[in-house]
């Protein structure tokens, strides 16, 4: 497990090398331009941030902070992008990865309680209107487990579409629908928790220092308001670093696979690396 956790730590810290906003904004204006997008796509296959990259601590809201309730959370998030030249219908073939790991460092031998894995390979499109660059669409076939057998195994498969829309330079909605093929014994009912789709909006900053973002998934059945809701703010400590003061506030089920039927309410802080314009959920 500590290896794990120094692999992470190793990866977040190259993974925060990447081309800066100026590189991709026209030097004219705050649009994004086609050429300056379609030059980042082309010019290599690269190894780089997929979603929020962080380390997070907290405990229980609405409880009695306890040992057993309160922990970190760290994820670490990767791309790589398989194919140099574009593919059909201009898209471009990417490899994904992200694992997530709660670990409770305060009980006795600091156990991580449980490590999520999801790799994910599919294809990406970037969007454009009148040359500005107005978001991307995915296709992603992607497993989700927890490396774990007998009655704590948890795993699930998902066919995902996954569109970010950029409403303007400040603020991008974005929405993942997916098909499911529930495939774990003691998982069965993983949608009535884990949910069908999600949606959410993010917003930036004009200098870039601060951002925001709602994300709610609806769990199955037909209650209009059965949602899982994340709350983020992050504040960057310097305009020529990547990294973000990180709040996140998790409220609903699913928040990690071995008690994805377990109601939870967390509030964590920490430490957040971001990808390039927006992030990625």
């Amino acid at each position: 497990m500590r290896r794990i956790l120094l692999l992470a730590i190793i990866a977040v810290s190259a993974l925060a090398q990447f081309p800066s906003w100026a590189q991709i904004v026209s030097p004219d204006s705050a649009v994004i331009r086609r050429k300056n997008v379609l030059r980042e796509f082309d010019s290599r296959p690269y190894f780089g941030l997929y979603k929020d990259n962080y380390f997070l601590f907290g405990t229980t809201v609405g409880h009695k902070p306890t040992r057993s309730n309160t922990n970190v959370k760290f994820q670490v998030s990767i791309s790589q992008k398989l194919t140099r030249t574009t593919l059909p219908f201009g898209t471009y073939l990417y490899l994904f990865y992200t694992q997530k790991v709660f670990w409770n460092i305060l009980e006795d031998s600091m156990p991580m309680t449980d490590l999520n894995f999801n790799p994910g390979i599919g294809l990406t499109k970037p969007l454009f209107s009148h040359d500005r660059y107005i978001g991307k669409v995915s296709l992603i076939l992607e497993h989700e487990s927890n490396g774990r057998d007998s009655i704590w195994s948890r795993s699930w498969e998902r066919l995902s579409l996954a569109a970010n829309i950029f409403i303007d330079n400040n603020l991008m909605v974005h929405g993942k629908v997916w098909i499911p093929i529930v495939d774990g014994k003691h998982n069965r009912d993983i949608l009535h928790y884990s949910g069908m789709y999600q949606v959410g909006t993010q917003f930036i900053s004009n200098d870039r220092r601060f951002t925001g973002s709602v994300i709610l998934t609806k769990r199955a059945g037909w209650k209009f308001f059965d949602y899982n809701t994340i709350i983020e703010f992050g504040y960057r400590f310097s305009k020529r670093d990547n990294q973000y003061f990180f709040l996140q506030y998790y409220n609903g089920y699913g928040e990690g696979m071995l008690d994805y039927n377990r109601f939870h309410s967390m509030l964590r802080v920490g430490i957040c690396i971001k990808p390039q314009f927006f992030s990625d959920y």
